[in-house]
């Protein structure tokens, strides 16, 4: 029987956050599910995998042109009707693809299906509490994507259309969500928080040099819309935030594996969790405190 839905992490020598992405997968209950790992050839991914001893992993090892090109790869691979991919730096909390599988079992019209998403500094403490809302594709184009990956899915025939363009190394995800919108792709948003996201040190921060060298040439692009005014979008995005409630501060309980504890996870109760994003600079800083 084929698997509901398909995960794909791309992996390239992060094998310890890699474990506890893979063990948030693994514990999942109420759906059927294949992982499939998108190795570049990272030493030691072998025994790692073998250790971990989970049924539901399927490791790929290949070279690739970039994080891009191994979701391509890992994609080309899956079996599920619902797809996602999960980063080695981000995690699944408990009972999310069962929710993910019974929203899109009962909303066969909708093709992506966004959910909230919390940031995490390195040891499992919540930074910020990012509420999802429907990205806008001129929103996307002129600012940036406002949804997290790890909460994002969709059904693998619109990849079969439209695959990530891995000409891109740090906008990929952007580009490709802009494209499916344009396109007439439908989403929906599960207002339940789904997965996190972990500073670790080494996340590729949004405003790094590849990343805005990239935003500049999508720009300048022939089909890219009129910038004469860039602050309207950002403002009327940050209304709809404000108005779907976005930015309140709020308590979150969660359960999530650690670098200390990859076997079993912890339990968090954070009071006063904001939904104002912070810099990447500023997340650091605050998780190195």
């Amino acid at each position: 029987m084929n698997p509901a839905i398909s995960i794909v992490t791309p992996s390239f020598r992060q094998l310890n956050w890699l474990r506890l992405a893979v063990a948030s997968v693994a514990d999942q209950s109420g759906v059927e599910v294949e992982h499939i790992v998108q190795d570049a050839g990272s030493e030691g991914i072998e025994e790692c995998i073998r250790l971990l001893r989970c049924s539901r992993l399927k490791l790929q090892i290949e070279e690739d042109a970039g994080m891009y090109d191994a979701i391509n790869r890992g994609l080309s691979k899956a079996a599920g009707e619902i797809c996602g991919w999960l980063n080695c730096d981000e995690q699944y909390l408990p009972g999310t693809l069962a929710h993910v599988a019974n929203f899109f079992a009962a909303s066969p019209e909708i093709d992506i299906l966004f959910g909230h998403a919390l940031v995490t500094d390195s040891r499992g403490k919540a930074l910020a509490y990012r509420q999802a809302i429907l990205p806008s594709p001129s929103h996307i184009r002129l600012s940036h994507l406002n949804t997290f990956s790890c909460a994002t899915f969709f059904r693998k025939r619109i990849w079969e259309n439209y695959h990530l363009p891995s000409e891109w190394k740090s906008i990929g995800d952007a580009v490709w969500m802009h494209d499916l919108l344009k396109a007439g792709a439908r989403a929906e948003v599960m207002p339940k928080l789904l997965s996190i996201f972990s500073l670790t040190g080494a996340n590729l921060s949004t405003d790094n040099p590849v990343s805005v060298a990239e935003k500049k040439r999508w720009l300048a692009r022939e089909d890219a819309p009129a910038q004469s005014c860039p602050a309207m979008h950002v403002a009327l995005h940050r209304l709809k935030k404000f108005l779907a409630g976005a930015y309140r501060k709020r308590n979150v309980a969660y359960q999530i594996y650690l670098l200390s504890s990859p076997e079993r996870r912890v339990p968090f109760s954070i009071r006063n969790v904001g939904g104002a994003w912070k810099t990447q600079e500023t997340m650091e800083r605050t998780s190195a405190l």
